[in-house]
């Protein structure tokens, strides 16, 4: 995907949020860190544009909250990042966003991450790329484009705010 691809497949999401929700009342979007964080910005600015409402936004960090911590990669000096959530959940149509969905254990990391501030009505998982081989029971609800991979290769998504230019790529290992 190239930054027009992204573009528009944010702007897409945007829309699909509005009619599938029938507006914005009690919707938030929380954004996973790093890349998710951007995307959620970017979704809440949209759905400005074509509402004229204002979504509240916040970034997740799920850092301790990931399966993997105590493999020796991760352990050796986990970087904990800020979560940043200015507004209650409780009662709200979160939507949580993520750059990319593999194998769903991001989203139960962000998912048992996110339950500690409250309970919300209902929690839906956007994605900019979902590319399979999930070894968890999780679906993503709104999606920018289904990538078929190979296990072998990655997705790697760069977005303007962290990597100064829009762009989704797949490689191989």
């Amino acid at each position: 995907m190239d930054a027009d691809r992204v573009g528009r497949a944010l702007t897409r999401i945007a829309h699909e949020i509005l009619e599938r929700n029938r507006g914005v009342e009690e919707l938030a979007l929380i954004g996973i860190r790093t890349r998710g964080v951007p995307l959620a910005k970017r979704l809440a600015e949209a759905i400005r544009e074509i509402s004229q409402h204002d979504i509240p936004t916040g970034a997740l960090d799920i850092t301790l909250y990931r399966d993997d911590l105590m493999r020796a990669a991760v352990a050796a000096q986990p970087v904990v990042r800020k979560t940043e959530i200015p507004f209650s959940i409780d009662d709200r149509r979160i939507l949580l966003v993520d750059d990319v969905l593999y194998t769903g254990r991001t989203i139960r990391a962000a998912l048992d991450a996110l339950i500690e501030f409250g309970r919300p009505k209902t929690i839906h998982l956007v994605v900019l790329v979902d590319r399979g081989h999930r070894e968890l029971p999780i679906k993503a609800d709104y999606v920018g484009k289904n990538v078929p991979t190979s296990q072998s290769q990655s997705v790697q998504v760069r977005l303007t705010e962290i990597d100064g230019r829009d762009e989704v790529e797949i490689q191989d290992a």
